[in-house]
């Protein structure tokens, strides 16, 4: 028995050494990681999609088959270098509300709406937290800031008040793996701004 200590002490450091993760399996955990951020990326692009975010998000031109994507625009906004349109008051007057030919643009008695740029850039979401994009996308607020503006119409927030955490997540890392675009988009127009 003179010897336990010096046994108990070996049996220690086989037992540390067994429970150390080996490199193998920690390149298998890191493999296991990028996995599953590239499959959170790819599953917020297939809800950007099926949601229809490109359908005000992204400048349009019209093509063979009517409107589609301008190249290197997805998702980048209304275009800061397209004139501002102007807008007939009588069609307001009589409760109309219209949308800007590519959808980027939206008037109504709120005044005139531009579609955010929801690219990587900093002038888009680039800087953003995710904490600000669940602001923005549950409470309705600009820049997923609580005490900022309510986004204005048509952005359908209400609809996403109750989304899972996972899906928001999701779409804030596809939004964030997005081509940066440069794309300061117009801050919007009050109604009596807009004669």
């Amino acid at each position: 028995m003179k010897n336990y200590p010096i046994y108990a002490f070996a049996l220690l450091v086989f037992f540390i050494a067994a429970c150390q993760p080996s490199q193998e399996s920690k390149d298998t955990a890191k493999a296991e990681l990028e996995l599953s951020d590239s499959a959170l990326i790819k599953r917020g692009e297939y809800l950007v999609g099926i949601m229809g975010c490109q359908d005000c998000h992204s400048p349009k031109q019209l093509g063979p088959k009517g409107p589609e994507e301008v190249p290197g625009r997805h998702l980048s906004g209304y275009p800061a270098d397209r004139p501002i349109a102007k807008v007939t008051p009588d069609a307001l007057k009589s409760g109309w509300m219209l949308l800007g030919g590519d959808g980027t643009s939206a008037v109504g008695p709120w005044g005139m709406s531009f579609a955010a740029n929801l690219t990587s850039d900093t002038t888009g979401i680039g800087s953003w937290s995710f904490e600000q994009f669940k602001i923005a996308l549950t409470q309705g607020k600009s820049k997923g800031i609580a005490t900022a503006r309510p986004l204005l119409p048509p952005m359908p927030w209400p609809n996403y008040v109750n989304m899972a955490e996972e899906d928001l997540q999701a779409v804030f890392a596809y939004l964030k793996s997005t081509p940066p675009v440069n794309n300061i988009v117009p801050m919007p127009i009050a109604p009596d701004k807009l004669q």
